[in-house]
């Protein structure tokens, strides 16, 4: 049984109530966080040097204090949510199990939980590119309402600072107690030391190793780069590799399922009392309450009529461990994916021009899936065991 299947077979795990998951590695946590540090100094083959904010370097305290924050429950409005509880180390760091996550209360969230492997690269954060630095995104999902649902700011220091295992924490890694800028500098210290390359691919294209790579998949490169023309968007380096432009693009994903929204559905029978059912049309939570607003994408962000259904472009490495796909977990496999380009996307109004039907064969789908699959880094469990101190 490969990586990937042991990974999409394991249950959730998230922290008790004092923030650390359970079992013993062997090394002591400060010794994880500086082989985390050495990580981010020395990325893997396949990456390029990480970008670090200068008001925010990183450091073995940071990352230990970032960690903790990441898993404690406690930093919930009602002590029930953490990170990550939707970005599951055991998943690659998202949520295999669920096409979107499920926030506090049981309230489902919009889009699928990204990956937060590489995170360190991305230029925008959220499928929408709404936020543009790890410091300060991690702060919106602790205030959403469907998330975290922290009244406020100065609600979440304010417990923090209540907490009594972080005195001295704080202090040690910035030299002042707890703030919301601190907050966010540590569980962005955390998360830009999540790095997974040297894959297969990496050591044929940049290691030089001709038996890296499968035959199939050096097809599926192949592809990748020629008939599929999938590298305009998930771009390849002379060095290096992140598998995306950092830009936003209609796929048609979002106009479907609007569409689809606004179709006929089954009718609900809702029983209004004892003995007394009725069929409404719809589906309950359009029926009885406040319609689902359309994901709007980049416009949301914008204002912008042009920049409706447009999504950011995902980097692609480690993408075998990371199911559902798309911005909305409406795919489940990477076939599924392979096929919706090969079809050419779902046309209308505004569909990237790129985007055309491509008329692949079952055998050229199945290279490309296996070129995806080698994209895989080869440590995922050095990330899973830092997680678990």
């Amino acid at each position: 049984m490969g990586v990937g299947a042991v990974l999409l077979g394991l249950g959730g795990l998230s922290a008790p109530a004092g923030g650390a998951i359970g079992g013993g590695t062997g090394l002591p946590g400060d010794a994880l966080a500086g082989r985390a540090l050495r990580r981010i100094q020395a990325p893997p083959l396949g990456l390029p040097p990480v970008p670090v904010p200068a008001e925010n370097p990183p450091t073995a305290a940071k990352i230990a204090l970032g960690r903790r924050l990441f898993f404690d429950r406690r930093l919930s409005h009602n002590g029930t949510m953490s990170c990550a509880m939707c970005h599951l180390p055991e998943r690659g760091f998202t949520n295999n199990e669920l096409a979107r996550p499920v926030g506090t209360e049981g309230r489902s969230l919009r889009r699928n939980a990204p990956t937060l492997l590489n995170v360190a690269y991305a230029r925008y954060l959220f499928h929408d590119g709404r936020e543009t630095g790890l410091e300060t995104q991690a702060i919106a999902p602790l205030l959403d309402p469907s998330e975290m649902a922290n009244p406020s700011l100065g609600h979440l220091v304010a417990k923090v600072r209540a907490l009594p295992d972080y005195p001295g924490l704080f202090e040690a890694a910035f030299g002042g107690g707890p703030s919301a800028d601190r907050i966010g500098q540590a569980l962005a210290s955390y998360q830009r030391a999540l790095l997974l390359a040297n894959s297969p691919f990496d050591r044929w294209h940049y290691g030089g190793e001709a038996q890296a790579l499968t035959p199939r998949a050096r097809e599926g490169f192949r592809l990748f780069t020629g008939k599929a023309g999938c590298a305009a968007c998930h771009r390849i380096g002379d060095d290096h590799a992140l598998f995306t432009d950092h830009a936003f693009h209609d796929t048609g994903i979002g106009r479907r399922n609007a569409a689809l929204r606004r179709g006929a559905r089954p009718p609900v029978v809702v029983e209004l009392g004892p003995g007394l059912a009725v069929p409404m049309a719809g589906d309950l939570l359009a029926t009885l309450g406040e319609p689902a607003p359309a994901d709007l994408g980049r416009q949301e962000v914008t204002g912008n009529p042009a920049d409706r259904w447009r999504f950011k472009t995902p980097g692609l490495r480690n993408i075998a461990l990371t199911a559902p796909y798309m911005h909305d977990g409406s795919m489940g496999t990477l076939e599924e994916v392979v096929r919706f380009y090969s079809r050419g996307g779902s046309p209308g109004d505004g569909l990237d021009p790129r985007l055309r039907p491509l008329g692949l064969s079952g055998e050229e789908v199945a290279a490309l899936v296996a070129f995806l699959e080698s994209l895989t880094g080869d440590d995922v469990a050095s990330l899973i065991e830092e997680s678990r101190r």
